[in-house]
């Protein structure tokens, strides 16, 4: 009874201890106890079992979206997928599948993986994982992915079917690093004009972009560089600051970061670049954000090149990454990034605004894609580049050299087909390989190839299909000639990979076009050679 009345007492004391803790927290000197104390409140008197840790997330995540648009909260099973992004590498059996009809299809398997030194094709479908059945079964995504990643050095089978052999393959693959690459393709225009595109700043961008520029330079003997930035979403402050250093003279400011409770930290050039001198473009649009636009923006205000596309998205603010006990972490935006002139990229937000990233879908309503006229600008965020040269802060960086979007490409219909196309090339590819050869020259490729009629016809009737919604001959007819395009360039894409794709696509890229003029025609991108 002694020890029963004990508790008891014990109980009641911590009960008014953390009561007291949580109004004293809520005099005025702290208004985290009232967290603390609606926390135990509901611990100890609501009606039901309450899972503590969901909602713990469920407070810190509704919490930092208060915030700003980009402070989040990562859950411990997210984190692995979210960094892995930017490290540049995971592990796993390195292929790009597709899941098509409830079949698991390999796109590519990726070089220098496990899959591809065991002879995996693309077009191969995988039956089997681990003796057991996943196809026909409506395998979401998420759970291929789990089946097929794990740790480096451990094993998993699979047993696959290819088109033309009548018994399944079996494989034992052997997990291994797998490198993210961020360098989508890299060759020469022309004689002269070297052309690069980044799709993220990762932790081994800088080292593919440096490899790459090398080979231009000294096996091509690349004079005038272009640089795409377009849908590159940013990534490593380092690997941005890194990469400009190799194209600026002298020791420059590229950027500096600076918040409430961060100091100033100025981040300058440090050594002699590789492309200091030749003529140079930075391709950006509305999907170019964050590092992206720090590159954008340094090269614009130190006068080093021209800027050519649609304004790009406005994201300027740094997030820093703190862990949690349980494996989960907050990224907190602490700072702002503001380019060499002084002007911050970042866009308006309120907190909480939901309407944050529909504000691309706004521009695209008011003009802003098609008409130079419609970017804002706004006059009491006027700097100065390093020549004297006018640009504006206060929402992305505006292109010094504006190309609209081609009315023509943008129908509804369009935007929907051209979404079918991977799927139905890959298919296409896959069952008539032999119809489709490989040459030597992927550019000889590219010109005598032709999209026939009655291959936009089986396009139509794959769309039809898979999209359950009725296509017109109409609408085929009215998107024929860019669809064809779009035919074209997926189908170099399974024949020559990433470098057949852009090949074909850019023969119709209006951004790229304009820029590679500019540079061909002589148009200096310099302001200044120092």
């Amino acid at each position: 009874m002694a020890l029963i009345a004990g508790m008891h007492i014990g109980y009641q004391l911590y009960e008014t201890f953390i009561l007291k803790r949580s109004a004293f927290a809520g005099s005025g000197k702290s208004n985290f106890g009232n967290v603390e104390e609606m926390f135990h409140y509901v611990d100890s008197r609501y009606v039901d079992e309450v899972d503590n840790s969901k909602l713990s997330e469920d407070i810190i995540s509704a919490t930092l979206k208060t915030l700003d648009p980009h402070s989040t909260y990562i859950t411990k099973d997210e984190i692995a997928s979210v960094n892995e992004s930017l490290s540049g590498e995971f592990e796993g059996i390195g292929v790009e599948f597709r899941i098509v009809k409830d079949t698991i299809r390999i796109i590519n398997a990726l070089t220098g993986g496990p899959s591809e030194a065991l002879g995996i094709l693309a077009g191969d479908m995988i039956i089997n994982i681990e003796d057991t059945l996943v196809a026909g079964i409506d395998l979401k995504t998420t759970e291929v992915i789990r089946r097929l990643k794990g740790t480096k050095g451990t094993k998993v089978n699979i047993d696959v079917k290819r088109l033309g052999v009548a018994e399944l393959i079996p494989f034992s693959i052997t997990r291994d690093k797998i490198p993210l690459v961020s360098l989508d393709v890299g060759y020469m225009l022309t004689d002269e004009i070297g052309y690069l595109k980044l799709n993220r700043f990762s932790a081994t961008t800088y080292e593919e972009f440096g490899e790459k520029l090398v080979e231009l330079q000294e096996e091509h003997d690349m004079k005038k560089l272009i640089i795409d930035l377009r849908q590159n979403p940013g990534g490593y402050l380092d690997a941005a600051t890194k990469i400009i250093d190799e194209l600026i003279a002298g020791y420059d400011l590229i950027v500096y970061t600076e918040g409430k409770n961060y100091s100033r930290r100025d981040h300058n050039a440090r050594r002699e670049g590789y492309f200091e001198v030749g003529d140079l473009a930075v391709l950006i649009d509305q999907g170019s954000a964050s590092a992206s636009e720090i590159l954008a923006g340094a090269v614009q205000d130190l006068d080093r090149g021209l800027v050519f596309g649609r304004r790009s998205f406005g994201k300027g603010l740094v997030q820093e990454q703190h862990s949690l006990s349980d494996g989960s972490a907050i990224r907190l935006t602490v700072a702002r990034y503001y380019t060499p002139s002084g002007r911050s990229i970042q866009k308006e937000y309120t907190a909480g605004d939901k309407e944050y990233g529909d504000e691309i879908s706004t521009r695209y309503k008011n003009g802003e894609f098609f008409h130079e006229d419609s970017i804002p600008r706004i006059d009491s965020l006027k700097y100065q580049t390093k020549s004297g040269k006018i640009v504006y802060g206060g929402g992305g960086i505006t292109p010094d050299v504006f190309v609209p979007m081609d009315t023509l490409k943008g129908s509804d219909f369009y935007y929907v087909a051209r979404g079918f196309v991977p799927g139905f090339i890959y298919e296409e590819y896959s069952q008539n390989t032999s119809k489709y050869p490989k040459t030597k020259d992927v550019d000889e490729w590219i010109r005598e190839f032709k999209v026939s009629d009655k291959m936009l016809e089986k396009f139509s009737a794959f769309m039809s299909g898979e999209s359950k919604l009725p296509v017109t001959g109409k609408e085929m007819a009215a998107n024929s000639v860019e669809l064809k395009k779009e035919l074209k360039a997926f189908m170099a894409q399974q024949i020559y990979g990433n470098t057949g794709f852009y090949r074909a696509i850019h023969l119709d890229d209006d951004i790229l076009q304009v820029a590679k003029s500019h540079l061909q025609d002589g148009k200096s991108t310099q302001v200044s050679l120092r």
